[in-house]
């Protein structure tokens, strides 16, 4: 039977699911309430506890919400906000404030455990605004973790300030500076740290460079690692990302049973043989140019 272990999220009592779920998919209308609901339950069944999503996912709060509710005490949830409030002006004190009360109706419940600030940039974030604003709903009870969505300076900055207990970063083979040069200093600090995109959009799957597609960058890096290991790269990546030091765990989003067991069935495997890590670290070290995260 599949399961999964639990990581303890930074410095908090919050216990996670080394592998969460990304709700971005599920978010898509094309997807049917039925299809969103069967695999949000059938994850919780196999032992995911953390769902993550975000205002800008469309319908994905609200059907986190009304699928899985019921099971508010044993899942820990996470969203990500800053925008799209009717008549606010985004990434703004009020923005924050409303977009907290907003995901609480939708995710329907009196709490969230971690709440993003979704990828503004650092400017925003050293005129306090916002953060202020989010350390405002955590006083409330509204939220128990602050936190930050992002890359690059904006997120150096945000694990130097100070005011955020968690981040969630780019972290994959490919796209690895955040792990290299921020994490460390998260990890210190106590920070939990959330890993999106452990599989980089699945580069592999594409023979010629993908034109227009947010995997393009990511395939360009795959190709120039050259990385050779008997490991499948679908594997290969998972356990690359949820088993990198300081991470708390890697969310990867689907509406496929098959593809979520199969990618359980893959972090139940353990971290990277030690040969096969050292060879991802040392393509790595040679082929890239301390590339920047992407966002």
């Amino acid at each position: 039977m599949l399961s999964l272990d639990k990581n303890r999220f930074g410095n908090s009592e919050i216990y996670i699911s080394k592998l969460g779920f990304g709700a971005g998919e599920i978010g898509d209308f094309n997807i049917s309430d039925n299809d969103a609901e069967k695999i949000l339950t059938k994850a919780f069944d196999l032992g995911i506890n953390f769902f993550d999503t975000a205002r800008g996912y469309f319908a994905s709060e609200d059907r986190i919400g009304r699928f899985l509710s019921s099971k508010r005490k044993d899942i820990v949830l996470s969203t990500k906000i800053g925008y799209g409030i009717a008549g606010i002006q985004d990434w703004t004190y009020d923005s924050i404030i409303a977009g907290v009360d907003e995901a609480l109706k939708k995710l329907k419940t009196d709490y969230i455990d971690i709440v993003h600030l979704h990828s503004c940039d650092k400017g925003i974030l050293e005129q306090g605004d916002v953060i202020n604003a989010l350390l405002k709903t955590v006083e409330a009870g509204k939220v128990l973790v602050p936190a930050y969505s992002g890359e690059n300076e904006s997120l150096k900055y945000a694990v130097e300030c100070g005011a955020f207990k968690s981040i969630q970063s780019s972290i994959n083979i490919t796209d690895q500076f955040s792990l290299r040069n921020i994490i460390p200093e998260a990890k210190r600090k106590g920070m939990g740290v959330i890993a999106k995109r452990p599989i980089a959009n699945a580069p592999w799957k594409y023979p010629t460079k993908p034109i227009g597609s947010y995997v393009e960058e990511y395939w360009s890096r795959w190709q120039k690692l050259a990385i050779a290991t008997d490991i499948t790269p679908a594997e290969l990546f998972i356990r690359f990302s949820v088993f990198a030091e300081g991470v708390s765990t890697a969310i990867t989003g689907t509406a496929n049973l098959e593809h979520l067991k199969t990618n359980i069935s893959y972090v139940n495997k353990g971290p990277l043989p030690v040969d096969v890590l050292s060879e991802v670290k040392n393509k790595y070290d040679s082929a890239s140019d301390n590339w920047p995260g992407e966002i």
